[in-house]
This record gives C-alpha cells, structure tokens and sequence, in this order.
C-alpha cells in the first residue's frame, strides 16, 4: 500500500471545514482530489461505486438525504454522477448550521448546475488542486520558505539537483502516481496516458461537444511549442491549419482551448498591473501555461535526454515547473501569480502578489553566471520602475535556478535560490 503524501492542500482543506458548511475540492484528473479528501473524511459515499452506483443515483432522486447520513465531514466522491446533490448539500448545510459538513469531489469534468437552484455562496467552498509540487513529491529540501521571503530576504538553503535530474523531474511532473514510482521511463509514460484520455475523452465530455481528437493533440502540442509566452489564438490557428482540410476559424481553436481550461489541462497566467513611474504601457494578454509541464513535454514527446539536448527549450519547461511550484505555495499564502510585460520588452517571469498588497518579483533561469546576471538586471530594472509612492516596494526580488548547490542572498538584496529548495 503507498504511502499517502502529505499535500498542502491538507492545511487549506482543514482550514476551509472550520469556517463553511462544504468544500468542493477541484482540479485536473489524476492530481489527488480524492486521495487527500479521503484523507480528512470521517464517512465516504463513493458514486461510482459500480457495485451500488445504479443504487446511489436511485437515492439522489428519491431519497437523496440518506446518501449524506454519516459521520462529518462526508465525502461524496464523483458527485457530479448525480448533480442534484449539489442543492441537496447546500439545503442540508443550512439545515444543520455547523462547518465541516461535505467534502465533494469529482472528475476533472465540472458538473452540469444549470439546474441548480443555488450558485452555493456561503456554503460550498471551493479549493483548487494542481499537481504536486516538488517539495510535496519530496524532491525539495525546503530550506527556503516563500512565505519567509515576505518578512525577511536572509535565505539558506542546499539543493544537489543536477540538470539530468531537473530534466526528470519536468517530464515526469508532480501527478501522485508518478511521484510514487521510483525514478524509471514508466513514470514519465504515465503523462503520455493522460494526454491520449484528455484528446479522446476527457476534452468531449466537457459540454457534450465532440472534438476531433487529433485536433485536440496538435493544439496541445502548438500550445507547448509556445509555453510562458503571450500566444494570440490566430497563431496556434496557423500553427496547425497545415493539417487541417479546411480553414480552421479562430472561434473554433479558442472553443478548444476554453474546453481544456474547463478541464484543469491549462491555466493561463494573468498580467500584473502595477504603478510605475514611467507612462511605459504595461502588456495585459495572459501568457499561456499547463497545469503541469509534463503535459508539455508529453504533448511534444519529449524526454529528459532531449532536454538536456536543447538547453534554450529547457529553460522554458523549467519556467513551467517553477510557475507550478510558484502557484501551490501561493494558494498556501491566499495569493496568486501573475507575470509583467511592458511594451518596451521589459518582462518578469512571475509576480507572486498577496492579498495584503505584498508581493515579490521572480525571474527564472536554468542556471550560470551569464542567465542569473540577465536575471538581476531584470529584477532592478523592474523595480526601479515601480512607483513606491503609490505602492509597496518588492517584498523580495528572487532567481529560482535549476541547479546551483547553496541559496544565497546576494548584496543587492537578490535571492539566488535552487527550485529544489523551496516550499511554501
């Protein structure tokens, strides 16, 4: 039997049940939903059961308040199998007047409540999960705390990740089933199943739509060849219309992208708006992101060997691996990630803004003198542009690097740390 990884979902799902009635725990297929609300459950009804599912969906019509009979929280996994229990949940909720009642959970593909007679503000909390990041796989130290870096830039920390291993550790992502296995091809293969079940089902399912699978793979794989960058759809639309038989329209292409956000598979990045000195105007369009970067590299078939042959790709990749990492230990803080572009060219690969107005400014490089001093001059840059008299000032500028043994904070103030020794 594996042995359950702590997540740090754990702590905002307990935190979550101490104030509201039910907790709808989201996120891609395969990422742990049900593992880890299993984990805080006291009760559990599984939907899909095949041996009482024809039984189950019974009792949600006609008798749906004996399938929320049992001790607290409940966790209805697959709920979505029959969507009027959303109500149910959300009536029941009131009814008892007490936090910490429900814990929902389900597929990948969000349930169909247009039925619904309540939207569940108030009662239903919902918590995002992403894949692991690397140091809930166990493979970060955790040396240094990002939520630290908000009160203070001293840093210290070891990381011995070499480029081979960094290259594993994107191609084989943060999915539980792959992080369980030991190090071996098979766990990098497991992505390669889920993005062949996201072309052909799970991309459908969505809204009923049908979707032309083979579509679907070439606008993952366009999408991947334009990882972390502000990619408009009339590009991906040209980027794969050499396979299509007719002209490809670009409502059509956004209507496929918009299915694989529904489902978890992308999660764009928004811009970051600050106040700064210049009338510089700042680049507002999302840059383009996976909820993992296996599914990057496993859209594109590629292998830790082939990254570690085309360190200009890798270093992409490995912005998508810091930018999920990034993400996980934001939502720990109750804060988000953003990226900033300015019409000059000036960017930064990551903003991580909290909700009391702090934020701290992040570039990301592979790794050597020559990428991190492009990364401190970026860092300076950017702030020195940023209008203090109208907004903090960075709570900490940081590199997150690849490889590099020690975190260290430089004179200037600059964080240099390996993602390997992260954690939230």
């Amino acid at each position: 039997m594996t042995t359950y990884k702590p997540r740090i979902a754990d702590r905002l799902l307990q935190e979550k049940l101490s104030y509201i009635g039910s907790v709808l725990v989201e996120g891609p297929k395969a990422c742990g939903k049900s593992t880890t609300a299993a984990h805080h459950a006291r009760s559990i009804v599984y939907m899909d059961d095949p041996a009482l599912m024809e039984q189950n969906i019974m009792y949600a019509q006609s008798n749906v308040h004996r399938l929320l009979q049992g001790d607290t929280p409940r966790l209805i996994d697959e709920w979505q199998i029959a969507p009027n229990l959303w109500d149910a949940v959300r009536f029941t909720v009131d009814q008892r007047g007490e936090a910490g009642q429900f814990i929902l959970t389900g597929s990948a593909v969000p349930a169909d409540l247009s039925q619904a007679h309540h939207t569940g503000t108030g009662r239903i909390a919902r918590l995002r999960m992403r894949p692991m990041s690397l140091w809930e796989s166990g493979d970060s130290t955790g040396d240094v705390s990002l939520a630290s870096l908000f009160a203070s830039s001293d840093v210290d920390g070891c990381c011995n990740h070499d480029l081979e291993t960094m290259a594993y550790l994107v191609c084989r992502g943060g999915w539980p089933m792959a992080v369980n296995q030991s190090p071996n091809p098979m766990a990098v293969r497991h992505v390669q199943d889920y993005i062949k079940s996201v072309c052909e089902s799970d991309v459908c399912r969505v809204d009923g739509v049908q979707r032309n699978p083979d579509r679907v793979a070439r606008i993952l794989r366009s999408l991947a060849r334009n990882i972390c960058q502000p990619t408009p759809i009339s590009t991906i639309v040209s980027d794969i219309s050499a396979n299509e038989v007719s002209k490809l329209s670009e409502q059509t292409v956004a209507s496929y992208i918009t299915a694989l956000k529904q489902i978890f598979v992308i999660e764009d990045m928004p811009a970051w708006n600050p106040n700064l000195r210049s009338k510089s105007a700042i680049r507002t369009s999302d840059t383009r992101h996976f909820v993992d970067p296996s599914v990057a590299t496993a859209a594109l078939a590629l292998s830790p060997n082939d990254l570690i042959c085309d360190l200009k790709s890798f270093g992409f990749f490995f912005e998508e691996l810091c930018v999920r990492d990034l993400r996980v230990y934001a939502d720990a803080l109750g804060g988000s990630v953003y990226h900033f572009r300015d019409r000059n060219g000036l960017e930064c690969d990551a903003v991580v803004h909290l909700p009391n107005g702090q934020y701290g400014l992040v570039e990301i490089k592979l790794g050597g003198n020559k990428l991190i001093h492009e990364g401190v001059q970026t860092l300076n840059l950017l702030a020195g542009k940023i209008d203090t008299d109208k907004m903090k000032a960075p709570a900490f500028k940081m590199i997150l690097t690849a490889i590099g043994k020690y975190a260290v904070c430089r004179e200037d103030g600059i964080c240099i740390v390996p993602v390997g020794c992260l954690k939230d």
